[in-house]
Formats: structure tokens, sequence, C-alpha cells
């Protein structure tokens, strides 16, 4: 009788019901990792197993992109106003509040789409400052200058 071979294994093309319930719950935020394999009683090597199945490790990583994407339109939502907030804290009382905030003012960096944080670390170009306006611009170096000049009469 004639050996039959073993059909060649096929690859699945979407998760179980456990698996997307786990995805979902991980990425709920709800509970943190090992919660959710307790919840759902799978085992940390059942799991690694799982994010090596290239199904499941693409809806992974999807979901992360996801998120990032979210929290990215989140912090651009509020650049402005946090921009605005950091140009009224140049007129703080404070000194050092706003000789803070007007470092924060020079280094901001306008972000260029497609462009990732890890381009835009330590590349202080033209534009960012160029993003000021002149009033903006003054009363920046103003502050930092009065920032100087107490520095240098308290080291005397």
């Amino acid at each position: 009788m004639a050996k039959t071979k073993n059909p060649p294994k096929r690859r699945r093309t979407s998760l179980t019901k456990k698996q997307q319930a786990m995805l979902d719950e991980i990425f709920s935020g709800e509970l943190d990792e090992q919660a959710v394999l307790e919840k759902y009683n799978v085992s940390r090597n059942q799991y690694y197993k799982w994010l090596t199945d290239d199904c499941f490790a693409e809806q992974f990583d999807r979901r992360i992109a996801a998120a990032y994407r979210q929290s990215a339109a989140l912090v651009a939502r509020y650049a402005t106003l946090a921009a605005a907030k950091l140009v009224q804290l140049t007129e703080s009382e404070n000194q050092e509040t706003a000789r803070k905030a007007c470092l924060d003012i020079i280094s901001m960096q306008p972000v260029v789409r497609g462009e990732t944080s890890d381009d835009r670390r330590g590349t202080m170009d033209e534009s960012a400052a160029g993003g000021l306006s002149p009033e903006t611009a003054s009363k920046i170096l103003e502050v930092l200058a009065q920032e100087q000049k107490t520095d240098d009469q308290e080291i005397r």
C-alpha cells in the first residue's frame, strides 16, 4: 500500500476568536499583558508561539502602528495649544520659567510628513526658528538676555 504524504500546511489568514479577543483586550489598555493571559488561560509559552505566527504577529503589529498613529494625532491636536501656552510662559514673572519656555520654543522643530522623531533629533535647522513672529523672537531674546544679565550679576 502506498504511503500518503501529509498535505502541506496552509497558512492561516485569520485569527481564532480567542486570539482576536486577547488582542482586543491587550490594546484596550484596561488590563496589562499578564492579566490578559491569565483571563484567557493562555500560557506565556503559547503566547510567544502566537507572536511567531505570521497572522497573529501581523495583526499585533497593525495594532501597535494604529496606537502610535492615535497618539501622534492627539499630540498634533494639542500642539497649537501647547505652543500658545509656551509663548505665554515667556512673560512669566518667574525668570526660570520664562527662560525654560524660551528654550522650549527655540528647540521646537516643525514636523514634516513622513519624518520620524529620529530624523529630527538633534538637527535644528533654520526653519525651526523661522516659524516665530518677530515679536515672539524679540521677547525670547529679551528674556534670555535678562537671564544672562542676572546670572552675571550673581557671579560677581
